[in-house]
């Protein structure tokens, strides 16, 4: 995992940098606010030495505080991407492919995508997972093995879109 310093380019559709910045704005606004009060009322309960309700109000500031850090870096280190731009001759990051299982003759279909937009639910699939590192930059009709914890899956790319 890479360090908060680290030049690392994180790349985001403009719906999701709209997304993170609209939750920065409200964790600063609304969340500081709401934070301070919980710290205000927490201190009119007397001796701040034993009051748990004091300790539980600082560590939710720290959390949020931590939050809106990591939101800051994320935005810092943004490109915008749209899939218009990228070339159809392969897999690459917001490719939609659909693959089929070669053990079973299943077929999935995942979109590439960030780390921050992974969602695999949605079949979203991070481009730094092992399926997605995997298939980046292959075409079409190729074969990909991919070595995962639970052994070695090897799927027939089907279908690559945008």
């Amino acid at each position: 995992m890479s360090s908060n310093n680290s030049p690392e380019v994180v790349y985001l559709t403009k719906e999701r940098l709209r997304e993170i910045e609209e939750e920065l704005h409200e964790l600063k606004l609304n969340g500081r606010k709401r934070i301070a009060q919980d710290i205000a009322e927490a201190r009119g309960h007397g001796d701040l030495s034993e009051n748990a309700e004091y300790d539980a109000a600082k560590e939710a500031q720290q959390h949020l505080e931590r939050k809106i850090m990591q939101l800051e870096t994320t935005l810092s280190k943004a490109r915008i991407i749209e899939s218009k731009d990228l070339p159809n001759d392969k897999v690459y990051i917001l490719s939609t492919v659909t693959l089929e299982d070669m053990s079973n003759g299943e077929t999935m279909e995942y979109t590439l995508v960030s780390n921050e937009e992974a969602d695999f639910d949605e079949g979203k699939i991070s481009v730094s997972s092992p399926i997605g590192k995997s298939l980046l930059s292959r075409e079409l009709g190729e074969i990909v093995k991919i070595k995962v914890p639970a052994g070695l899956l090897e799927y027939k790319i089907l279908k690559v879109t945008r």
